[in-house]
């Protein structure tokens, strides 16, 4: 019923349903404004967002957002519409921000936490991916994981228990007489895993030096030997702690169990305004996004 409602409001023929597919967006010039943004998630949230970007005249080039834990993270690629260009003038950007803030703003209680920046276009930019894990990171998503077990006593094992499917343990050993930590994660296979994790570790200034990957089935097996930069082990256990933790939202982030819906169709201002409202008028909540032309 959704899909047909959205091929009979925006006309397309190239709207479906697709569960279990990857839907990446297309490259994005680093010639653009970028919004970067973190915020409590909730319903209409995107369709808010976009549409004040529709009312102020900003192209929408490309976007990735996901939600976890309650928390929702979003970089937007954008442009001038009129000028076909990034949005250069300090009074403009001031104002698109303003905007900005007043929507993530409207719906938090007060010294909630959230952020929304703008940032011109730059020389060279982080990989959207790595540069979700690094928002949601700083956001600290992980710690509203409630369910994650952590266990201090002999080796440190942690575990989220899902029911009805396997769970992710992260076991962490020190080999003294090497001179490195042991990290062992057990998961879920999914594209991607591989990557997720190594951007981690990257981001907690880590260094691997010996890893072993294997995957049976569905469940993957990732081991590392590694230590901190500056040559530490693991050895507090509120070191252990913030590993386990980053590293079992690492494997979540990017998992989704809802219905994915891939739509195909010529772009142009509003469009995504229009496409996230049908969302929300429909009850819909969107828990991860794709977005490029």
């Amino acid at each position: 019923m959704l899909t047909g409602y959205l091929c009979k409001r925006r006309g397309s023929r190239e709207v479906q349903t697709c569960v279990g597919r990857n839907v990446r967006p297309r490259h994005v010039s680093m010639e653009h404004t970028t919004m970067e943004m973190t915020a409590t998630d909730r319903p209409g949230l995107m369709s808010e967002i976009f549409a004040v970007l529709a009312e102020l005249g900003c192209h929408v080039s490309g976007a990735v957002a996901w939600t976890h834990n309650k928390r929702a993270a979003c970089i937007v690629y954008m442009e001038d519409d009129l000028k076909h260009g990034p949005i250069m003038d300090p009074y403009r950007v001031a104002q698109i921000q303003a905007q900005l803030e007043n929507v993530v703003e409207a719906h938090h209680y007060e010294g909630e936490r959230r952020s929304v920046r703008l940032a011109a276009p730059a020389a060279s930019q982080t990989y959207t991916e790595r540069w979700l894990h690094q928002l949601m990171a700083a956001d600290r998503d992980y710690e509203q994981c409630c369910s994650c077990g952590y266990d201090s006593s002999g080796d440190d094992v942690a575990h989220r228990q899902k029911k009805g499917s396997n769970s992710t343990k992260v076991k962490i050993e020190n080999w003294k007489e090497k001179g490195y930590s042991i990290v062992t994660v057990r998961s879920m296979d999914r594209p991607k895993l591989l990557f997720d994790t190594i951007c981690t570790l990257t981001d907690l200034q880590y260094v691997v030096f010996h890893d072993s990957i294997s995957s049976f089935e569905s469940i993957a097996f990732q081991e590392y030997y590694m230590r901190h930069k500056n040559g530490w082990t693991l050895d507090s256990e509120s070191e252990r702690r913030r590993m386990i933790q980053n590293l079992m939202v690492a494997t979540e982030r990017r998992v989704s169990h809802e219905l994915r819906l891939d739509v195909t169709t010529q772009n142009r201002v509003g469009l995504l305004t229009d496409v996230t409202r049908v969302f929300r008028e429909n009850g819909l909540s969107i828990s991860r996004t794709e977005v490029g032309v």
